[in-house]
């Protein structure tokens, strides 16, 4: 368990970097490849919960 949400922590501060870094340089793509992991680290690192503006029920 604890693993799972270290793992998650790190996606998260990984992507976090790679968005910080993308508005730095000005590069878009690295930028918004960024905000792409850490939607997808945010929805894996809650089991039972759906991720924001998603229609699953």
């Amino acid at each position: 368990m604890t693993e799972d949400k270290n793992s998650t922590s790190t996606e998260h501060l990984k992507a976090s970097v790679k968005e910080a870094l993308g508005k730095l340089t000005g590069d878009t793509r690295i930028e918004a490849e960024g905000r792409r992991q850490k939607r997808a680290a945010r929805a894996t690192g809650v089991p039972g919960t759906k991720p924001t503006g998603s229609d699953r029920d």
